[in-house]
């Protein structure tokens, strides 16, 4: 709350790059829906990129982190007016919560004062975009509180069908809290969708305790391995790799304290598979039915499904696909040969 609310004032103040994604195309609807959310809460938003799944609509989906709302409002044209997007938010100062966006253009007056929270600015705009959007009522809501006890905000055991984060689980001194309660929250079949920096190996105490770094992002990233190990114990299926990109540091201060290690951004989705799901391997062919996605979808780093084209998947796969929201856009068969890639899609 001190780093983002009161030491840095605008983006280029901070000292790496370690929340910054690097750009990737985005589908049409995509770029059309950002262009409608209002220029402030673009403005005032600083996190890193975007972190949006395929296959939204009529989707209710919790974002943590959620700052000024961008992601929020953007979910909001995506998942449609049966959906619902809720995002939380602690900070209760001005954030800046990253170098993944532009800082605040001179252009643009500031319409709120920094001591405003981010929750209080993205709730200012609902009427504004749900009349953008020709919604009869609001799909959107915003509530202060602690990703590690959503409980406290009143969000209740398999309530969303997607939870997604955007570089903000580093920042939360306790990552199976914020697994865990992720997990609670979504219902079975359900995705967590997320990106975050990670690192190669566990970090010592003297840059866990670094002030500067924990505010960058670098402090509080988990040991790649410790993802897998946490996600099991929670009760996700290993997670799936869809993006990385090295980081830089680009301060030679910062560089000497952290030494030989090394820091990636990514992005991974887990999902609450229930038992009922689990079988053997099996053969998928998808439908081509997902917007913005017919010809092919992209799921992980190991897996492209491309329409009409049998494709033979793990029994872990096969088990996310068939208990997921993903499942009517898929032809399922059991059996087929064993995939060729990793079990677990690691």
């Amino acid at each position: 709350q001190d780093y983002y609310g009161k030491t840095l004032q605008k983006s280029e103040d901070l000292r790496t790059n370690a929340c910054m994604t690097l750009a990737t195309p985005l589908p049409k609807a995509v770029r059309d829906a950002l262009e409608r959310v209002h220029e402030e809460v673009v403005a005032r938003y600083y996190g890193c990129g975007l972190v949006i799944p395929e296959c939204l609509a009529s989707c209710r989906i919790l974002d943590l982190g959620s700052g000024s709302g961008r992601d929020c409002y953007l979910l909001s044209q995506l998942v449609g007016e049966r959906g619902h997007v809720t995002g939380i938010d602690m900070t209760e100062g001005q954030v800046w919560c990253g170098a993944g966006a532009s800082p605040h253009p001179p252009s643009i007056p500031p319409l709120s004062s920094p001591s405003s929270s981010q929750v209080e600015l993205a709730k200012k705009h609902i009427a504004y975009h749900m009349d953008k959007f020709g919604y009869q009522k609001p799909n959107v809501e915003f509530l202060q509180g602690y990703m590690e006890k959503l409980g406290d905000a009143g969000l209740a055991d398999e309530s969303y069908d997607i939870v997604i984060s955007n570089c903000v689980i580093n920042l939360a001194p306790d990552k199976r809290a914020v697994l865990r309660e992720a997990y609670r929250v979504l219902k079975p079949g359900g995705e967590m969708y997320f990106s975050d920096v990670y690192t190669n190996q566990r970090l010592s105490e003297t840059i866990q305790k670094h002030r500067v770094l924990w505010g960058e992002c670098l402090a509080g990233a988990l040991y790649w391995r410790d993802l897998y190990s946490i996600a099991e114990e929670v009760g996700f299926s290993p997670p799936c790799l869809v993006t990385a990109s090295p980081i830089t540091i680009g301060d030679k201060e910062l560089e000497a304290i952290i030494g030989d290690s090394r820091f990636v951004s990514a992005t991974y989705r887990l999902f609450k598979v229930p038992g009922s799901s689990r079988a053997g391997p099996g053969q998928v062919i998808y439908n081509g039915g997902i917007v913005g996605h017919e010809r092919e979808l992209v799921f992980d780093a190991n897996f492209t499904f491309k329409e009409g084209e049998a494709v033979d998947v793990d029994a872990e796969m096969a088990a996310i696909l068939r208990s997921s929201r993903f499942a009517e856009e898929f032809l399922i068969r059991a059996g087929g040969t064993n995939a060729a890639t990793p079990q677990g899609c690691c």
